[in-house]
């Protein structure tokens, strides 16, 4: 689908080449129209439209190609068939215009850096690349997509709750002194940095068993199956940070393990929401871990009302902690220490632990 702003004014045709060259052919219809040829009530053509992230369009504009009707066709036949609910539509479409939107920007940029080391303005070398880049980027794009479907069923499959629940091991981690770093960057530099950063834990977490569900500015959260994977993760990334030869940035984390949500990629629930506050308040390459983490990784139970002796000093997490010693978690490469209860919003007196331990391959 196309924008409507008329870029050709401005660019010479070159966004309308483009267009015409992605779309496979120039545009010719309407709204109205596009609707009337797909058997769509116009309505439902425009609720799609906006909930796909696209900018309204008059119902007057010659801005749509069949591309546009042959999309609403495959719509209406997932609305048919059960897969778009009335319940899920707004919800799945919304996430494929956003994943989409993002994946659309970042592919553009690259291609435009390809156009401008081949000696080209970028607009003209959009338009130069597209016939040999944008086919192998199609293909590749749909066979991670199918590799990733595949991985994602295999989840499902293995998973013996039913619904939309499941038992994980949640991690946010968070850049130490993003705000002051990223105010001596330009603009070029601090995207680059940003997805060096990205590209680093991606590596080292799917390498780990882990999986990378979004970033929230400089902040990753991470899920996996099991506290230890997530455990393993998290130490090496702290360590990776607090070493002065290697220049991934300093960072912090907060694991919590428990039954969370799952939605459209996504995970909801408390468990998810102490994960975060724990980062909130963890010092430098430190990682804290939830009453849920700390007993999968010990194999101990704590009671309910078990209180720590320094439960009461009310200090912020890590300042002058209480301790019980170190914790050795039954023979395993961890070691727990053990902080007073930790206020945080929404959620009073936690108990909470230090994770320390060796990570693998160090």
């Amino acid at each position: 689908m196309s924008q409507i702003d008329d870029p050709a004014a401005r660019d010479g045709g070159v966004v309308g080449a483009l267009e015409e060259h992605l779309l496979g052919q120039a545009p010719h219809l309407t709204q109205e129209q596009v609707a009337a040829a797909a058997g769509v009530p116009l309505a439902t053509a425009n609720e799609l439209w906006h909930l796909l992230g696209f900018a309204h369009v008059p119902d007057d504009a010659v801005a749509f190609t069949d591309a546009d009707v042959r999309a609403l066709q495959l719509a209406s036949d997932l609305v048919r068939l059960g897969v778009l609910s009335a319940e899920r539509q707004e919800g799945l479409v919304r996430t494929w215009g956003r994943s989409f939107a993002r994946l659309a920007d970042w592919q553009v940029a690259l291609l435009a850096d390809v156009a401008r080391e081949m000696g080209a303005e970028p607009t003209e070398g959009l338009l130069a690349v597209s016939d040999e880049v944008m086919p192998r980027v199609e293909q590749l794009q749909s066979y991670v997509w199918r590799r990733h479907l595949l991985s994602a069923g295999a989840r499902l499959m293995a998973e013996s709750t039913s619904g939309a629940s499941a038992t994980l091991a949640v991690c946010f981690v968070d850049i130490v002194g993003y705000t002051s770093r990223s105010r001596t960057l330009t603009d070029r530099e601090l995207v680059a940095w940003l997805e060096s950063f990205e590209t680093a834990v991606l590596q080292l977490t799917v390498d780990r068993g882990g999986r990378i569900i979004k970033n929230i500015g400089d902040e990753l959260l991470i899920v996996a199956d099991s506290p230890e994977a997530m455990a393993d993760i998290a130490l090496a990334l702290t360590a990776r940070g607090a070493d002065a030869d290697d220049p991934f940035p300093a960072v912090r984390a907060g694991v919590a393990y428990g039954e969370v949500v799952t939605r459209l990629g996504d995970v909801f629930g408390p468990v998810v929401n102490i994960a975060a506050r724990l980062t909130s308040v963890a010092r430098p390459s430190t990682v804290l871990v939830d009453l849920g983490a700390y007993e999968a990784l010990s194999g101990r139970t704590v009671a309910h009302d078990e209180d720590h002796p320094d439960d009461h000093a009310g200090d912020r997490a890590g300042d002058r902690a209480g301790e019980h010693g170190e914790d050795e978690a039954g023979g395993s490469s961890y070691r727990f220490r053990r902080l007073r209860r930790v206020s945080v919003k929404g959620y009073s007196r936690l108990k909470v632990w230090v994770l320390q331990g060796s990570p693998p391959g160090r």
